[in-house]
């Protein structure tokens, strides 16, 4: 999709499309999150959104100036999702676990689009209103604002790292995903002692606990150390 601004009283399209539906961003983001979780990044066109619209594709730039542009509201979209039904409970450690759990489970709900926008910035509604609940929950435990921002930096950063790498796991075909947790029991428990007496001393742990994501035992880990930084009287 190359840049093509419509003008704004020109972009909504009031008629049915083939299908019977009146396009809207709304419904757009919807269909380009479900035909990039069907197929991949290479969905995330203008031919085949308009094929699945069933609306001409041109149909697309009343609503979005360009590829990177719905690929923005797409990750925006995620970011919202992460957030329904959040509600502050003024215990800042329940909070941000919420919260970075939400945004683990929203990208990991829809792994291929997590590939192409967990590295995004939107500056859009939901990412604006992700940021000011985190650093507003920061302030109000008593953290000094550098440490707040400093905080936050590292807990996004952790959420969306770990929400990138388990969704590329999920991401690949069934036998790779098999395959690669096989290696676990299949290599690492069959280490000698006597060469890797760590790993074989481990290796029924190892075996059991790489089948989850390290997430929520990091989250735990971020909190922790957080909670030594925050002054004795807020």
């Amino acid at each position: 999709m190359t840049e093509r601004v419509v003008p704004e009283p020109q972009r909504r399209r009031r008629r049915p499309t083939k299908q019977g539906v009146v396009l809207s961003r709304e419904l757009i983001v919807e269909t380009a999150l479900r035909l990039v979780g069907q197929h991949g990044a290479e969905a995330l066109t203008v031919r085949r959104l308009g094929a699945a619209l069933g609306a001409d594709p041109s149909a697309v730039y009343r609503y979005f100036r360009s590829t990177d542009d719905l690929l923005l509201a797409l990750a925006d979209e995620l970011i919202g999702r992460a957030q329904q039904g959040w509600k502050a409970t003024g215990d800042w450690r329940a909070d941000l676990r919420a919260i970075g759990l939400r945004i683990h489970a929203a990208y990991q709900a829809h792994p291929q689009a997590a590939l192409l926008a967990a590295h995004r910035t939107t500056g859009r509604a939901h990412e604006i209103a992700a940021v000011e609940a985190i650093i507003g929950t920061l302030r109000r435990a008593g953290f000094p604002d550098p440490e707040a921002v400093r905080i936050y930096h590292a807990f996004v950063d952790q959420s969306l790292g770990f929400a990138a790498l388990d969704a590329a796991a999920l991401a690949l075909p069934p036998a790779a995903q098999s395959a690669d947790l096989r290696v676990w029991q299949a290599s690492y428990a069959r280490l000698d002692a006597t060469t890797h007496p760590h790993i074989a001393a481990t290796a029924d742990l190892l075996t059991a606990d790489m089948h989850r994501s390290g997430y929520p035992f990091a989250l735990e880990l971020l909190l922790d150390a957080a909670a030594l930084r925050l002054p004795a009287t807020p």
